[in-house]
């Protein structure tokens, strides 16, 4: 029911991958019907062939969970491999090893030659095979994250007991290491299935957000202590050159030493968070407190969270408009009926309802995030921005960086050829079960034992120049592109900084500020500050009310008819194009 009523990527995968899922169910189903209890095979096998179906459509946000035991907990090895490149191509490293495991040469920078006894970028690939990605690179780093960490939540147990490591150490010497997979309890997350406005519209990749928790478990332990003490109240203490942050798990902000100098770098790990306002305040607070002249937004490694979080993020780097993403149901009876039971649901109801005539396979196209909302506190960081990117990137961080693209906020710096192509809002069982009433006429039955399934309920579309292209499986295609180094791997992405650095040092730095407006006679008095700005339009209350050409510096203006005003918003031009934007509350 869920994937052929409410999947609404389901024509996509069955078009680009030549694959019908329902038909696979429904034969599955024919199976079980024929099993006696001396035919039955374990039942890890009814498991295992439901994930396969899952995976076919080669979608993250479409999942089979696993039920108790295994979706509470993890597989790992006590060891974190990544791929840089090298002179001769591919290269597989080991960067981060756990606190109290130790084997003879086995330390970050050693290179993994083997798996198991299969050449390593031959056992990547299998691996890749195993693991649904929208894309080639998108599923190339699922297949070197999986060799040391995966979640049973979307994958049972690895079969082998233990793996076999052959490694070069720091001297040459060709060495093995023999490891046996540990699995653990993963402490519980925020509430998957919550019906809050939020939940409602998250696009998360739920496999990648708890391979991010157990990262930070395993290699990262300050990581939680810092968690606890924001939890407690308590501002974290920051590492050596950190700013401190109250989402320690969240941000982590710093300037960065490049050799052409130093700029600012945030690293967005998630945006799951529960109060997307909380997380946007957060954000414009660090970057206060970093280098004004060049910002490196990164969120690689970002499995989504809240779309209104992602989206809401956008204004504080950008004079420009935000416009957010629209995103359609599939049109289906179920859809219908169930867009007909929730109130935030009725712009896209007519669409649906319409579909019966005219036979749109989609409906109408419309924000999750209110546009009103997308703009309400405008930009707040003036200095060039450049975002990096990976394959690992996913739902509502493609739909970040496709924002950050579309409105042409910066240049995007991809280490992949692509971001994950995630682009839709998720919904769980659960809750779609419950926008129904629970009885003999809904369709859905309460799952056992724990076990639980996600869809991809709503797609999301462009803006901008590419507007109405799907991000699903398309992604964000990075402007520029780094390959990642050995230095990138073991020196805190020394290389990838550098050409960040590179990029922001070859555009303007520029400046706009509201030094000060005084309001007298019904005459507003402004005091403006300026770099790199040559024209300044002035709003009051949103309607225009003067242009006025400037010199960089100091700038006196003065707006009549100002008497009632309640706000006032500058925009600055150079060469006529808008470069920057503030706005001011009067009092």
């Amino acid at each position: 029911m869920l994937l052929e009523q409410n999947y609404v990527h389901l024509p996509l995968k069955m078009a680009m991958y030549a694959i019908n899922p329902v038909q696979r169910l429904r034969v599955l189903r024919r199976q079980l019907e024929r099993q006696t209890d001396d035919t039955m095979p374990p039942e890890w096998f009814f498991h295992s062939e439901l994930s396969k179906v899952f995976h076919s459509v080669r979608d993250l946000h479409t999942n089979y969970q696993l039920p108790a035991p295994f979706n509470r907990k993890i597989a790992f090895l006590p060891f974190l491999v990544e791929e840089c490149t090298g002179p001769q191509g591919p290269r597989f490293l080991v960067t981060h090893t756990t606190q109290n495991f130790s084997a003879p040469g086995f330390t970050p920078g050693v290179e993994v030659t083997h798996w198991s006894g299969v050449p390593i970028e031959q056992a990547v690939e299998l691996n890749a095979a195993r693991f649904a990605g929208s894309n080639t690179a998108a599923r190339r780093s699922r297949g070197v994250q999986s060799l040391t960490v995966r979640s049973l939540k979307a994958h049972l147990p690895p079969f082998e007991e233990w793996v076999t490591v052959s490694y070069t150490d720091a001297d040459g010497t060709k060495r093995e290491l023999r490891e046996n997979w540990v699995v653990e309890n993963l402490p519980p997350m925020a509430d998957a299935d919550s019906l809050s406005e939020t939940a409602l519209a998250m696009g998360l990749d739920i496999e990648a957000d708890e391979t991010r928790r157990a990262n930070a478990l395993l290699f990262a332990p300050h990581v939680i202590s810092q968690e606890r003490d924001a939890a407690a109240g308590q501002l974290p203490v920051a590492a050596a050159g950190e700013v401190a942050s109250m989402m320690p798990g969240v941000f982590r902000a710093r300037t960065a030493q490049t050799p052409l100098g130093a700029f600012g770098h945030i690293r967005i790990f998630t945006f799951r968070v529960e109060d997307p306002a909380a997380f946007v305040e957060e954000f414009v607070r660090l970057i206060g407190q970093l280098p004004q002249h060049g910002l490196i937004v990164d969120v690689r490694d970002n499995g989504g969270g809240a779309v209104a979080a992602s989206e809401l993020t956008l204004q504080t780097l950008t004079p420009r408009r935000v416009v957010p993403e629209p995103f359609q149901f599939i049109n289906t009876p179920l859809n219908l009926r169930i867009c007909r039971q929730r109130a935030n649901l009725a712009p896209w109801l007519s669409s649906m309802e319409q579909a019966v005539e005219i036979g749109a396979t989609f409906s109408g196209a419309f924000p999750l995030t209110p546009e009103t909302s997308t703009n309400a506190i405008g930009q707040q960081y003036f200095g060039p921005v450049v975002l990096i990117t990976n394959a690992r990137c996913y739902s509502a961080t493609d739909v970040f960086a496709a924002g950050f693209q579309d409105h042409r906020i910066g240049t995007v710096l991809g280490t992949d050829d692509n971001t994950g192509a995630g682009g839709a809002n998720v919904w769980t069982h659960d809750q779609i079960s419950s926008f129904l009433p629970q009885d003999a006429q809904s369709p859905y039955r309460p799952l056992p034992n724990g076990a639980g399934m996600r869809v991809a309920i709503r797609r999301s579309l462009r803006v901008g120049k590419q507007a109405g292209t799907p991000l699903e499986d398309l992604g964000v295609v990075p402007n520029e592109r780094h390959q990642m180094t050995r230095r990138d791997l073991l020196e805190d992405n020394a290389d990838l900084l550098a050409r960040a650095g590179e990029l922001l040092k070859a555009q303007p730095v520029r400046a706009l500020a509201i030094t000060d407006a005084a309001q007298a006679d019904g005459t507003l008095h402004l005091k403006l500050k300026t770099t790199k700005v040559d024209r300044v339009d002035v709003y009051l209350d949103q309607r225009p009310r003067t242009s006025v050409d400037l010199a960089d510096g100091q700038s006196d203006i003065t707006v009549p008819g100002a008497t009632a005003a309640q706000s006032v918003r500058v925009e600055g031009f150079a060469d006529g194009e808008l470069v920057a934007s503030c706005t001011k509350q009067l009092a």
